[in-house]
């Protein structure tokens, strides 16, 4: 009599909801015994803010001016950081390999961390823009809950960088990389159409500017506007880009 083979174990390569709710919970319960983390990821921001009101204590202007974008350039540099090393860690402690050798694919890893990063992104800019809003006198003609959008943005980049670094030095060294240019051609130094043409060329095509126009579309305007919805469409698009290659390029460990 021949013996029955066995049907093949799923690959897990599909992105099944239940196993992408379990990595976000799983996520969310590291974090959870893990203080530092969660005060870097809550407080800092909301500290980095403060300072820079009483910086322009004298000129509250400036921090109006300012104050909206860098609510969501503060929590995007800590999400990218967080996200970068947490996802590394798991590869190289071998916890990836283990995940992966389950019915758990690449896909439902990469959204577990997505959904599970993404809540805290929006708990760490909610309690930014409260304490902008409320406390230290932020003018935002606009919803500042609309602030939020943008936040998402840092989580999807460290995803997506931690498929590349091969530690968490290296993890840390591409911050230079990735989010200082960023940074500098956004246009939160110097208007974007003032730079030189061939930056503002590369401004275009950085998420960053778009996440710093949106957020000054909601300083300057009470209603939704087209620009604020084209914006907030890009930073949303470059941030799923990101995950989905962060997902196809993901390696089990690192070598």
């Amino acid at each position: 009599m021949t013996a029955r083979t066995a049907p093949p174990a799923p690959t897990g390569r599909a992105l099944t909801p239940s196993r992408t709710a379990a990595t976000a919970a799983r996520v969310l319960r590291q974090l959870h015994h893990d203080p530092r983390t969660i005060a870097l990821l809550l407080i800092v921001p909301v500290a980095m803010i403060t300072l820079l009101r009483y910086v322009f204590d004298g000129a509250p202007g400036t921090f109006d001016a300012i104050g909206a974008s860098l609510l969501g350039v503060f929590p995007l540099i800590t999400m990218f950081l967080v996200t970068s090393i947490a996802t590394l860690r798991e590869r190289t402690s071998g916890t990836l390999e283990r995940l992966l050798a389950l019915p758990l694919g690449k896909g439902d890893l990469i959204a577990g961390y997505a959904l599970a990063f993404g809540a805290i992104a929006v708990v760490q800019s909610a309690l930014a823009t409260a304490v902008s809003v409320w406390l230290l006198g932020l003018d935002v003609t606009g919803s500042p809950w609309l602030l939020l959008l943008v936040a998402l943005l840092g989580t999807a980049l460290g995803l997506f960088v931690s498929a590349f670094a091969a530690s968490e030095f290296q993890a840390v060294q591409f911050m230079p990389a990735v989010i200082f240019p960023q940074l500098l051609l956004c246009g939160l130094f110097i208007p974007r159409d003032r730079m030189h043409p061939v930056l503002e060329a590369i401004s275009d095509v950085l998420p960053m500017s778009y996440a710093v126009d949106g957020m000054n579309e909601v300083l300057h305007h009470s209603d939704l506007t087209g620009a604020f919805l084209r914006d907030i469409a890009v930073v949303a698009g470059s941030a799923l880009l990101v995950l989905c290659l962060g997902a196809i390029t993901l390696r089990r460990r690192t070598p």
